[in-house]
């Protein structure tokens, strides 16, 4: 099975379609096309029995570069790589990181196409399909594209993994994961979808192999009488944890909008500067103390502001009545 990989190393879990779907869909679409094309060509025949050969000819070539290239390409660009042939088949043409395409990859398979299914009988796309390890003719190539299935059965039946132990996430938590590579993830990642696919003896020394190798790079060794597959998905779910808290913790615990925590202790700072009632501060308070907290340290830091105020203006009020100068005229 030859799934899509991302330059990151992500598998996008998709399937590129062999030789026998595509040609199918192929072959629908050819018949829908050439069906329109005798329809249109027949109408033009007749609206055009008075024109002269040349003319006729003409418009000939214009119906047939219109209904089998110019139709294909604005259906491909419009369903986003879904032609009538593909969707019967379940079938799709996307980018080679998995994108949908756009105007310009379904351009150049339809250019492409012209030459190496019409014009050839789909001889040189048959031969490049063959040739390529995901199916792709010399249209995909070119355009950067590869036909995908939508419609992959699901395995039924597969073993489910027993749940991990809650200590184990305590032990797991104080592991150092930077020595781990990245195509070792990646290999438990496509090993664990694939567990219920295995022989269940198969995938349990696959699983204890992956185990050795992170027990080599971090020193955790396998706890004692653990499934390996389970202790695998244990500690890809510590992983993606971390990466979730490093990702989006910083944002939800800061700030005054969190807890209410910090916006209370910034208020009993500033009521302590400005001379003003000590406030007590919960350590570990619930969002509504730490609100009234905070309202508390408001109302002391508006007084303190208050009192510095009156006591700035009084020394310039007495300033003006104690003083018996009087400028000279």
């Amino acid at each position: 099975m030859n799934e899509l990989v991302t330059g990151e190393a992500v598998v996008l879990g998709l399937r590129p379609a062999r030789l026998p779907s595509r040609a199918l869909a192929v072959l629908i679409d050819l018949a829908v096309a050439w069906a329109g094309y005798i329809a249109v060509s027949m109408t033009l025949l007749a609206a055009t029995a008075s024109l002269d050969p040349a003319a006729v000819a003409a418009v000939s070539v214009a119906a047939f570069v219109l209904v089998l290239i110019g139709i294909p390409i604005v259906v491909e660009t419009l369903s986003h790589g879904r032609s009538l042939g593909k969707l019967a088949c379940g079938l799709r043409v996307v980018r080679e990181d998995g994108g949908p395409i756009r105007f310009r990859h379904a351009l150049v398979r339809g250019a492409m196409g012209a030459i190496e299914i019409v014009l050839t009988m789909g001889v040189v796309a048959c031969i490049a399909s063959l040739v390529s390890a995901r199916g792709r003719r010399l249209g995909d190539v070119f355009a950067g594209t590869v036909v995908v299935r939508e419609r992959i059965p699901v395995p039924r039946g597969g073993a489910a993994l027993p749940p991990p132990p809650p200590w184990l996430a305590g032990q797991l938590g104080a592991l150092d994961l930077s020595r781990v590579p990245d195509s070792w993830w990646l290999a438990v990642r496509q090993f664990l979808a694939r567990t219920g696919q295995l022989d269940p003896q198969v995938g349990w020394r696959m699983a204890g192999q992956l185990a050795e190798d992170f027990a080599g790079w971090t020193g955790a060794g396998l706890p004692q009488g653990m499934h390996p597959a389970a202790y695998l998905s244990a500690v890809v779910s510590e992983r993606q944890g971390r990466e979730a808290r490093r990702a989006f913790g910083a944002e939800r615990t800061s700030g005054v909008g969190g807890t209410g925590v910090p916006g209370a202790v910034e208020g009993a700072a500033r009521a302590a500067a400005a001379g003003g009632s000590a406030v007590p501060v919960p350590a570990a308070g619930t969002e509504a103390a730490g609100t009234t907290s905070a309202a508390r340290a408001a109302d002391g830091s508006a007084e303190a502001e208050r009192a510095a105020g009156a006591a700035d203006a009084a020394p310039a009020a007495g300033a003006g009545r104690t003083t018996g100068f009087v400028p000279p005229a």
